[in-house]
C-alpha cells in the first residue's frame, strides 16, 4: 500500500479473492459459443486469440519468476544484496491483476474499437508501426508520467506502493495501485490503437508487443542487472536528454558484473528433496503464492498432473543437486539445495545407489566450495541409505564440511515440547535415532516411557542406562495423554488414545490428523527463527512462516558456534547444549505455545503481557488482544507511523511510561526490581498498569 493512499487504489476485484478470474467468464463463453455457432472459418480468431495470449503471459511472467529466484539463490550479479520477507510477497501475490485487466481491455478492444475485428495473422507494416509509436509517443509519455509519478504527491499517494519492494522481483514490475496501472495500460495502447484505426493490425504483432512489454518489465527488476535506465522505460535516450540519469546506476551495474561467474561463498548448506509430486510448486522457485504458505494439497493442483509427471521426470533425468534458497544469519552465509528426486523415490532399492550418488556429489560439491558444515534433511539422512550421513565422512575421512543429521536439536525440541508436570509418555511408531534419543532423555528425567510395539521395545531397551532403565516398559494400553509419535503409526493405533491426547511427532514428516475429538496435534520438530535469520520468505514444506525444521537449524547452530565435531552415524551431540545454543541465538521453541493455546475452551480471551505478540493461531471465537498498550491523546503530535505491530495513533506501554515520568516530573528510577506503586492515585490517570487494550483486528 502507498503511504498515503489516493482515490482508487484498490483493485475493484480485491475482495473476489481467487474467484477474479470469473471477471474474464463473459467474454471466454462467448468465443466459444461463436467457435459453436459460426465454425473456426468464419469465427474471429482475433477474438479467440485473447485468452490463449493471457494464459501465456502468465506462463512468461512465471519463468521469470523461476528464473530470477534461481539466480538470486546463487547469489551472483545481486544489485540489492539483502533478504526478501513475507511482507513483500504478501503485497505482489496479486501480480496477476494487471493481465486481467489488460484482458478486458482486450475484449472490449476487439469488440468495438473500428479496425480491431477479424485480424490477420501477421502484418509487416502494423509491426513497423508499432516499433515506431513505442519509441517516439510511448517512451516519450511514459518518461515525463514517470517522472510526474515520483513528485511529492503523486509519490506518497500512488507510486510509493511500488517501491516499497527494496529488494525486486520480477513481479514487481507490475505492482501498482489500481488507478496509475490503469493510466499504463491506456499508454501501452496507444500503438494498438493505432494499428487497428489505420487497418494494420495483426494478431502476431499485437502479442508480440505484450510479450516484449512483459519480457523489458520482468527483465528491469530481476535484482541483477541487464540494462540501464531512469525514468525511462526500456529507452534511455530521454534521460540523457534531459539529465536526468542517475550515475550511480553505472556503479551499480559495473559491481554487479564483478565476479560474474562466481557464485556467492557459502558456509552452511542444507540438503533437501522434493516431496510429493505437487511439492515442486511449492519450492521457493515454484509459485510464490504456494511457497509463501505451509504446503497443503490442493484439489485444482491435481488438475496439472500433465505438468507434474514432466516436471518429475526432468528432474529425476537431471544429475545434479540444485540451489532453491539462499539465507543470511549475522556472518553466517547458508543454501538449500535440493536432491532431484522425491520421496517415493527413497523407497526404490534400485534408486538407491543412484540418491546416495547424488548426495555424496553434492557433500563433495558443498566442501569444494568450502561449506563448513553441510545438514541432511528429510530422507537425505535415513539410516537404511546412507546410515545417519556415516558413509559419505567414511569414504572421505579427511572431509573438510562437518556432517551433521541434527538428531541431538530434533530430541532437545521433542522433549521440550512435553508439557511440564508431565510424568508419563507413550512412544508410537518406527524407532528412529531422534526417538532412541527422547526416550534416552525422558527416562534420565524419570519420565515413563510406554512403548507399544514389542520388539521396537526389545531393541530399545539395552539403549537405556541401567540405572533408569525401569523408567522404559511395554504395553499395548498405555493411559498417557502425551503421545510421542513416528513413521509407520496407523490410524487404528491413534484412536487408541484417550480424548485430549497430545500427539508430539518426532519424525521428519507430519502424521496424519485422524483426532478430531479434542485432540491436538504439534509440527514435526522445529523451532521459529529469530530477526536476524534474513531473506526467509518461503515456508519449509508444512511448517508455518519463519518456521525452520530442528535438522535444518542444526546445522546453522553447528556453524554459529564453530563445532568442530560430526553428528552422524551413532554419534549424537549433547542435547542440552544443543538446546542452549539454539535459544540463546534466537530461536523459539514452536510446538508448546501452540499446544497450549489448544487447550483453552473456544471464546477465550489471549492477553499477552509480554514485549512481542504472540503466534495467533485459534480462530474459532478466540480473541486476541495487543501487547500492553494505550492510545495517545491528540496533544501528542507528529504521529504518522506505527509503532511495531500496534495500530495508528497506539504507543507500547513500556514508552509510554518514560513519557508519563519525563510529564509528572517524577524523580525515582523505575528499573531492576524497582515497580512504582500501580495503585497510587497519582499514578492510576496514566500508569502503565492501566491499560486501554485494544484487541489485535480492533481497526
Amino acid at each position: 500500500m502507498a503511504t498515503n493512499p489516493g482515490l482508487f487504489t484498490e483493485w475493484p476485484w480485491k475482495k473476489l479473492g481467487s474467484f477474479k478470474y470469473v471477471l474474464l467468464a463473459p467474454w471466454v463463453a462467448h468465443g466459444w459459443y461463436e467457435v459453436a455457432t459460426k465454425g473456426w472459418r468464419e469465427v474471429d480468431l482475433g477474438y479467440i486469440a485473447i485468452l490463449p495470449s493471457l494464459l501465456l503471459r502468465m506462463l512468461h511472467n512465471q519463468a521469470w519468476i523461476t528464473i530470477s529466484r534461481l539466480q538470486n539463490a546463487r547469489g551472483r550479479r545481486q544489485i540489492v544484496r539483502r533478504g526478501i520477507e513475507f511482507d513483500q510477497v504478501d503485497r505482489e501475490r496479486n501480480w496477476d491483476d494487471q493481465i486481467i485487466l489488460s484482458g478486458i481491455l482486450l475484449y472490449l478492444g476487439a469488440l468495438y474499437v473500428p479496425g480491431g475485428q477479424h485480424l490477420p495473422l501477421w502484418r509487416t507494416d502494423g509491426a513497423g508501426l508499432i516499433a515506431l509509436l513505442h519509441a517516439g509517443p510511448v517512451e516519450f509519455l511514459y518518461y515525463w508520467f514517470h517522472r510526474a509519478l515520483h513528485h511529492h504527491f503523486l509519490y506518497t499517494h500512488y507510486h510509493s506502493h511500488h517501491h516499497s519492494s527494496i529488494v525486486t522481483e520480477p513481479i514487481t514490475s507490475v505492482i501498482h495501485p489500481f488507478a496509475e496501472l490503469v493510466a499504463y495500460e491506456l499508454l501501452f495502447s496507444i500503438p494498438l490503437i493505432a494499428c487497428a484505426l489505420t487497418g494494420t493490425a495483426s494478431i502476431i504483432a499485437f502479442e508480440m508487443y505484450l510479450i516484449y512489454i512483459d519480457f523489458m518489465n520482468n527483465m528491469g527488476h530481476c535484482n541483477f542487472e541487464l540494462f540501464r535506465t531512469n525514468y525511462s522505460l526500456f529507452m534511455p535516450f530521454y534521460d540523457y536528454i534531459y539529465n536526468t540519469m542517475d550515475k550511480s546506476s553505472d556503479t551499480l551495474y559495473e559491481n554487479s558484473l564483478k565476479n560474474n561467474e562466481e557464485e556467492e561463498a557459502v558456509d552452511v548448506v542444507h540438503l533437501t528433496h522434493l516431496t510429493t509430486l505437487h511439492s515442486i510448486y511449492h519450492m521457493r522457485p515454484g509459485f510464490a503464492e504456494f511457497a509463501s504458505r505451509p504446503y497443503v494439497s490442493r484439489w485444482y493442483m491435481r488438475m496439472m498432473w500433465p505438468l507434474s509427471w514432466l516436471s518429475m521426470v526432468l528432474t529425476w533425468t537431471y544429475g545434479s543437486s540444485f540451489t532453491v534458497e539462499r539465507n543470511v544469519m549475522k556472518k553466517i552465509r547458508m543454501q538449500s539445495w535440493a536432491i532431484p528426486r522425491y520421496s517415493f523415490h527413497y523407497g526404490l532399492d534400485w534408486e538407491k545407489e543412484a540418491i546416495n550418488d547424488l548426495i555424496e556429489k553434492a557433500v563433495c560439491e558443498a566442501d569444494k566450495n568450502g561449506a563448513k558444515v553441510v545438514s541432511l534433511g528429510l530422507l537425505n539422512q535415513a539410516h537404511t541409505l546412507n546410515k545417519s550421513g556415516e558413509q559419505y565422512l567414511l569414504k572421505y575421512p579427511k572431509l573438510g564440511a562437518r556432517i551433521v543429521d541434527g538428531t541431538s536439536l530434533a530430541a532437545a525440541v521433542v522433549v521440550n515440547s512435553i508439557p511440564q508436570g508431565t510424568d508419563q509418555v507413550i512412544l508410537a511408531g518406527n524407532v528412529s535415532k531422534v526417538a532412541r534419543a527422547v526416550a534416552q532423555a525422558l527416562c534420565k528425567k524419570n519420565i515413563k516411557v510406554t512403548m507399544t510395539n514389542k520388539q521396537d521395545y526389545h531393541l530399545l531397551k539395552p539403549e537405556i542406562p541401567e540405572t533408569v532403565a525401569d523408567n522404559l516398559s511395554f504395553s499395548k494400553t498405555g493411559t498417557a495423554k502425551v503421545w510421542l509419535i513416528g513413521d509407520g503409526l496407523d490410524s487404528a493405533e491413534q484412536f487408541r488414545a484417550q480424548k485430549g491426547t497430545l500427539f508430539i511427532p518426532y519424525s521428519q514428516f507430519p502424521p496424519k490428523m485422524v483426532r478430531k475429538d479434542s485432540c491436538s496435534y504439534s509440527t514435526t520438530p522445529a523451532m521459529a527463527v529469530p530477526k536476524t535469520l534474513q531473506n526467509v520468505h518461503s515456508c519449509e514444506n508444512w511448517l508455518p512462516r519463519r518456521v525452520m525444521s530442528a535438522w535444518r537449524i542444526a546445522g546453522i547452530l553447528h556453524a554459529l558456534e564453530g563445532w568442530n565435531e560430526h553428528e552422524c552415524g551413532d554419534k549424537v551431540l549433547d542435547m542440552d547444549k544443543v538446546w542452549s545454543a539454539a535459544i540463546m541465538h534466537g530461536f523459539c521453541p514452536v510446538a508448546q505455545d501452540a499446544t497450549e493455546q489448544f487447550r483453552t475452551q473456544k471464546g477465550a480471551h489471549f492477553i499477552p503481557y509480554s514485549q512481542f505478540p504472540p503466534r495467533m493461531i485459534r480462530n474459532n471465537c478466540c480473541t486476541y488482544w495487543t501487547t500492553p498498550a494505550m492510545v495517545v491523546p491528540k496533544t501528542l503530535h507528529n504521529m504518522h507511523s506505527c509503532e511495531n505491530w500496534l495500530p495508528r495513533r497506539v504507543m507500547s506501554a513500556w514508552r509510554i511510561a518514560g513519557i508519563v515520568h519525563a510529564l509528572e516530573g517524577w524523580s525515582e528510577h523505575e528499573c531492576g526490581d524497582m515497580v512504582l506503586d500501580c495503585n497510587s492515585s497519582l499514578v492510576l490517570p496514566c500508569c502503565s498498569c492501566l491499560m486501554l487494550w485494544l484487541p489485535v483486528n480492533a481497526e
